[in-house]
């Protein structure tokens, strides 16, 4: 009897069956012998790990891939059969694993996690099981998955008006969790902003700084709101939005304004005072303190301001009493300060003409004036003429003349009249020295005001005479011309010209003769002399003559009162202490001869 045994290990995975043939042979001569094959199935135990055919594994899958979706399948082979080559999968505990078929389901997502380390396993069906394990790297590849993003959606920032050109006023910052290009951002303006915006701001594209490139200004904007865009550079780009709203601040880079609302050119000088002669409106496009403004009048003129009941709106009005004479017109300056820091200032000009009213009557130069007249005038003809002023004008300055008349109808001023637009005198008849020597009267200005003013002037006339009457020698010998002696002894008696004086040049002797005939002329000074003559007859007596002289003196005055010739007998006292002959006897015979 014979067993059939192994006589090595046997692995059903390496040969799973064989062929025994047996043969069975006689000790016979010729030996015979039977065959017998035998086919001997080797059965399966489960002696075999399941065993997968890559390990580790390194993968490299697309994030965002769509839940419930396989990423991957995992498969292991077992050389066993049938139970014990039945493998099933565990679930990894971060992945899902279907047990049967070793697919994998994950949502995968970079940036959550980028690499994912798991182990698979697959047990087989053999009792006991068998299993092996399958370590897999994950590699999460990126997509443009994730748009540029702002710390905030909105920024607010505060920067000074004027700021100079080229400074960075503020620097985005936007994120984006993507890799690659599809985390390269570049910094955009939104392309719906006003034009204006443009011209004052710019954004760096790759920095994304702001910068000022144009004015600043407050009063022309005190807020920009600006739309900056993100975008990646994916393809396609995603792009991630913010606001950044800047509030421009105020500096006091105005001066304030002034606006004359209304005006009156003119203000009357006769205006009370409070009158107003102008209203005002200041503003300053400054804000805060930069434009609150302080208004005054900065020069000496009788005018000031009253704030009215509104902010800003002041009015002029008079604060003295006017007087257009004094001063016609005024140039006043309102200075308004803002109080900013520095201050600004504004001066503005504003002219005020003052009109008249009568309030000044006309005046002469003099009180009392005296004129010169010489007689003889022409009647009807201008003797003289006044001028008065006025200091008011155009009517109440025009003046008329006239001459005050007496209730004396006989009075002097009758004969005189005055043209009343240029007070020129006309005197109406020819005035005499001889009969009037002086007069007086009143010349009236007056003005065409309303109601009219008026002044006077008293004129005192002098009539002064002129030489129309020839000298007239009168007893004693006198006269206002001078004189020129014709003697018959040239060396004994002079004649002084101017006094009329006869003088005795030397001693009388006996040799002398008892009488000498002077024969005297006498002009007066005028332009036109006139004269007249006279003849002295110098008798030389003893001194009881002289008494019967003086007797025939007497007579001979009383013969002028009724005759034009007359002689005057005339004493003459010793010339000298030698002379016996004392007084001398004069006959003066008047000549009604004259000449010129």
């Amino acid at each position: 009897m014979y067993s059939l045994v192994t006589k090595a290990n046997l692995d059903r995975e390496t040969i799973s069956y064989y062929n025994i043939s047996i043969t069975a042979s006689d000790c016979g001569e010729p030996s015979l012998s039977t065959v017998k094959t035998l086919i001997i199935q080797v059965s399966d135990v489960n002696d075999n790990t399941p065993v997968f055919l890559q390990n580790p594994l390194e993968l490299y899958l697309m994030e965002n891939n769509a839940p419930g979706e396989t990423i991957f399948s995992v498969s292991a082979l077992d050389n066993d059969l049938n139970e014990n080559a039945v493998l099933s999968y565990r679930k990894d505990p971060i992945f899902e694993v279907n047990q049967n078929n070793g697919a994998l389901y994950k949502s995968l997502d970079r940036e959550q996690k980028d690499k994912h380390e798991l182990v698979v396993t697959a047990v087989d069906g053999g009792k006991p099981p068998k299993s092996g394990k399958l370590n897999i790297n994950i590699n999460v590849l990126d997509i443009n998955d994730n748009r540029p993003v702002f710390s905030q959606e909105i920024y607010q920032l505060s920067i000074k008006e004027n700021i100079p050109l080229g400074t960075t006023v503020f620097r985005m910052n936007a994120t984006d969790v993507d890799e690659g290009v599809n985390g390269e951002i570049e910094y955009n303006l939104g392309k719906t902003l006003l034009r204006k915006v443009f011209d004052i701001f710019e954004l760096d594209k790759v920095k994304g700084e702001i910068v000022v490139k144009g004015l600043v200004d407050y009063e022309e904007k005190n807020t920009y709101e600006l739309d900056v865009e993100a975008s990646d550079k994916g393809t396609p780009p995603l792009t991630g939005e913010c606001r950044l709203i800047l509030k421009i601040l105020d500096v006091n880079d105005n001066p304030p304004e002034i606006e004359v609302t209304s005006l009156s050119n003119t203000v009357s000088e006769d205006s009370k005072r409070g009158t107003v002669i102008s209203l005002l409106s200041f503003s300053d496009k400054d804000s805060g303190m930069n434009g609150k403004i302080l208004a005054n009048i900065i020069n000496d003129v009788p005018f000031e301001l009253k704030p009215s009941y509104k902010e800003n709106i002041y009015s002029v009005v008079v604060k003295d009493n006017l007087d257009r004479e004094e001063v016609s017109d005024y140039d006043i300056q309102i200075k308004i300060t803002d109080c900013g820091d520095p201050p600004l200032s504004t001066i503005k000009s504003i002219k005020i003409e003052v009109s008249d009213v009568n309030d000044n009557s006309p005046q002469f130069s003099y009180n009392i004036l005296q004129i010169y007249i010489a007689e003889n005038n022409v009647a009807g003809g201008s003797i003289f003429s006044v001028s008065a002023t006025d200091n008011d004008l155009n009517e109440n300055a025009a003046i008329s003349y006239s001459i005050r008349r007496d209730i004396n109808e006989n009075s002097v001023a009758s004969f005189l009249n005055i043209n009343s637009e240029n007070g020129e005198i006309f005197a109406l008849k020819s005035f005499d020295f001889e009969t009037l020597k002086t007069f007086q009267f009143q010349v009236v200005a007056t003005d065409s005001g309303t109601p009219s003013l008026s002044s006077n002037v008293t004129v005192n006339v002098f009539i002064l005479d002129q030489n129309d009457n020839a000298p007239v020698i009168l007893y004693p010998l006198s006269s206002n011309g001078s004189a020129e002696g014709e003697v018959t002894d040239h060396s004994l008696f002079g004649l002084d010209r101017y006094t009329g004086q006869i003088r005795t040049l030397r001693s009388f002797t006996e040799t002398d003769e008892a009488e000498h005939k002077l024969v005297i002329l006498v002009k007066d000074n005028g332009n036109v002399s006139l004269s007249a003559t006279a003849t002295v007859i110098v008798k030389l007596v003893e001194p009881k003559e002289a008494f019967a002289a003086s007797d025939v003196k007497s007579i001979a005055k009383d013969e002028e009162e009724d005759n034009v010739t007359f002689y005057l007998m005339i004493t003459l006292g010793a010339v000298s202490i030698f002379s016996e002959l004392s007084p001398l006897i004069l006959g003066l015979r008047h000549s009604a001869a004259t000449s010129q």
